[in-house]
């Protein structure tokens, strides 16, 4: 899902992309693309970035105060009986990293403080409990490290915060709450995001994918908060907000729109304390926008096959396995295709517009026929995964309405993939999101440096007339890349 969509007529030439090099500084990692990890990440109450790059040998930390200029550094030996992923960061009281390594078998963590003014490293050890279960995915927020686990064949799930050199084990407990399909049957919460529709987190900074929005259970992370939305049920979106700080859960229901004919695919998108919703089949498309806290709609559109989407601000499009687009020209092929996919939307938010994609993804597996010399059945080979998605983009205002701009600026996280994927030095890449501007940390191969690239939002036209294509479509196959 990373190939480069609409290759390069979405931007021309004369099309400067908004960017700055802030700097760069000399790391020999020792086979970077078999070996090299890469973090960046901001202290949140001192603003100062911190880079976390190694090989199999090294770690080696950069400090940057806010303005990000280069501060301090240490390079640190890597002391493993066994290759570890870094998991991730926190930051302490006196704001020096701590790292989180995790073994293969997701048994155990070992916690490495780094002490940046003595040079100096600690080391800890962590081994989850035998009860800790499948973990679903980690995340950093307020200077802590969390990860998120479910316990096999149990009504809760378990959530580490690891902060200061400890571990806190908070639970929420779902027992006391129904889950059911639109034909009343019931499921336990336990096999609803353990066999059925596993969770997938969302990304909040930057852009979640198609591939990734299509999923039934979506997690998002918010200040002192996680947001868990379920769409299984094609009446309604079942969302949870559960509160870090005191383990409470509080449910809330959202009936998706009714679409006159049955069946109806559904699925939303939660932004901004907005939950956004889609139901859809053959003959129709339907979106409602609602606020979270009172549940009242803010807005609904009802579309049937016979109608134009005034709405789009692209083309309709259809995708089959990462290869170019297909235009489709009548709403009525749209929703055909549509209803062969999980339907989904996707929203992303800079200073102006919230940009939403609508559409839908499916992944299948697709298997090549043998036939005997006398006609029959001989068998299958060749099993192939497949891919298919559709899609058109638009754009909200601030007062939600949809407006018609062929000429709105390209967004940094599109600047910044497009960068990535017309770059052929680059083997390890970092993204980190700061106030209204995106930081891409990278490794550089030729000059064996770590490079900090700023992108923004905006475009620089030098020949007139040229017309700048929506380039929102990048970010259907081109999330960021993390490590």
């Amino acid at each position: 899902m990373k190939k480069l969509l609409l290759f390069c007529f979405l931007l021309s030439q004369s099309i400067l992309l908004s960017q700055t090099i802030l700097n760069s500084s000399v790391l020999n990692l020792n086979k970077p693309l078999e070996n090299g990890q890469l973090i960046n990440a901001e202290n949140s109450k001192t603003h100062e970035v911190f880079v976390f790059a190694s090989d199999n040998k090294t770690i080696n930390i950069l400090k940057y105060n806010k303005s990000l200029f280069l501060a301090n550094q240490f390079s640190d030996t890597i002391k493993a009986e066994q290759k570890r992923t870094m998991l991730g960061y926190s930051f302490g009281e006196d704001g020096n990293p701590t790292l989180y390594w995790g073994s293969e078998n997701h048994k155990n963590i070992r916690i490495i403080k780094y002490n940046l003014e003595n040079k100096t490293s600690t080391v800890l050890g962590f081994d989850f409990p035998a009860n800790a279960g499948n973990l679903i995915t980690s995340f950093q927020k307020n200077n802590a490290f969390y990860i998120l686990s479910k316990e096999k064949d149990q009504e809760h799930l378990l959530l580490f915060e690891f902060r200061n050199d400890k571990c806190e084990i908070k639970m929420f407990n779902f027992a006391p709450f129904s889950f059911q399909n639109e034909r009343g049957q019931s499921v336990s919460f336990s096999a609803l995001v353990q066999y059925h529709y596993p969770i997938e987190k969302m990304e909040t900074d930057d852009f979640s994918s198609l591939d990734k929005t299509e999923k039934k259970s979506k997690m998002y992370v918010l200040d002192d908060h996680i947001i868990l939305t379920f769409d299984y049920n094609t009446k309604r979106t079942q969302v949870f907000d559960l509160n870090i700080k005191t383990n409470e859960i509080t449910e809330k229901i959202f009936d998706t729109p009714d679409t006159q004919t049955m069946p109806k695919i559904t699925n939303s998108f939660y932004l901004e304390n907005k939950l956004y919703q889609i139901s859809a089949n053959s003959e129709q498309l339907l979106f409602s926008l609602k606020d979270f806290d009172s549940g009242k709609s803010i807005k609904n559109i009802s579309v049937s096959k016979n109608d134009t989407i005034t709405f789009k601000n692209s083309p309709m499009f259809l995708q089959v396995n990462g290869e170019k687009p297909q235009k489709l020209k009548t709403t009525s092929k749209f929703l055909k295709q549509l209803s062969t996919v999980n339907a989904s939307l996707s929203a992303f938010k800079n200073r102006q517009y919230t940009f939403v994609t609508f559409g839908g993804f499916a992944a299948y597996q697709s298997l090549s026929v043998n036939y005997a010399p006398n006609g029959f059945l001989d068998g299958f080979n060749n099993v192939q995964n497949a891919t298919k998605m559709v899609f058109f983009d638009s754009v909200l205002n601030s007062d939600f309405e949809f407006i018609k701009n062929n000429q709105i600026e390209p967004l940094a996280i599109d600047n910044l993939n497009y960068f990535i994927n017309t770059s052929k030095n680059i083997s390890l890449v970092s993204i980190l999101k700061l106030s209204d501007y995106y930081v891409l940390g990278y490794y550089d191969n030729v000059s064996k440096s770590y490079v900090m690239r700023k992108f923004t939002d905006g475009f620089m036209d030098q020949s007139a007339g040229n017309p700048i294509m929506n380039k929102a479509i990048f970010r259907k196959s081109l999330p960021p890349t993390r490590n």
